[in-house]
């Protein structure tokens, strides 16, 4: 499986001849656009950081509500979880979950709010091999909730993502937190090296001293396999 990061929450994930984009952005975050062409994509939140679908070619079907839908015998559930609640009122983000080929990812969006359990016990998925996390703060997750909710759905690989990086508008990256403020507790494959990292089935979780599963880390460019 090929994952490709552009920025902020943009992730393109191509595994068995179908390809996915999730949360395309518009220039109006700083960066440009990549031109990407999909099977299909994900909105996790309609802002202009996570909505720019016109951007995307080749006819995508095109999702940002939760429910259960298939495409190419991809299987998509989005889950319903919150970006912002404040004063009695709830602002929606969609988390995506794919099962795609032996893999199974997930993209938590512009999540700001920490799911409870019954929220995640509403997947009703097995293991979950990628997770892709808000990190930055500000309105997103922050290392610390972040950290929370890896440990709920116990991913085998965590890609941070939203966060500050170079190129960002003012009024996006400002009030972002920098990735290298994610908790050292947690292994994860950094955007950065997700620019183009592989990914095979086989890779193994780690288990740390108290058993519970940690997160591998995979390196640039190359496929992270079982160790012989």
């Amino acid at each position: 499986m090929d994952l490709n990061w552009y920025g902020l929450s943009c992730f393109r994930v191509r595994e068995g001849g179908v390809t996915i984009v999730c949360d395309p952005y518009d220039k109006s975050v700083g960066l440009t656009p990549p031109r990407l062409k999909a099977d299909l994509v994900t909105v996790s939140h309609d802002q202009p950081g996570h909505n720019n679908v016109e951007r995307v070619t080749g006819d995508p079907k095109v999702f940002s509500a939760p429910g259960e839908y298939e495409v190419k015998n991809v299987f998509v559930t989005g889950l319903q979880t919150y970006h912002r609640r404040h004063n009695g009122s709830a602002e929606r983000n969609v988390a995506f979950f794919f099962e795609i080929g032996d893999f199974t990812i997930g993209h938590l969006g512009d999540l700001g709010e920490v799911p409870n359990q019954s929220e995640i016990e509403e997947l009703n998925m097995g293991e979950i091999d990628i997770l892709m996390v808000p990190v930055g703060g500000s309105d997103v997750l922050d290392p610390t909730r972040a950290v929370e909710v890896i440990g709920m759905l116990e991913p085998r690989i965590v890609v941070p993502m939203h966060y500050q990086h170079a190129g960002l508008a003012g009024a996006v990256g400002d009030n972002l937190a920098d990735v290298d403020k994610v908790s050292q507790g947690v292994r994860c494959l950094s955007p950065r090296a997700a620019r183009h990292a592989q990914v095979d089935q086989d890779v193994p979780a780690r288990r740390n001293p108290g058993g519970a599963a940690q997160p591998l880390a995979i390196a640039k460019g190359h496929a992270a396999t079982k160790p012989r």
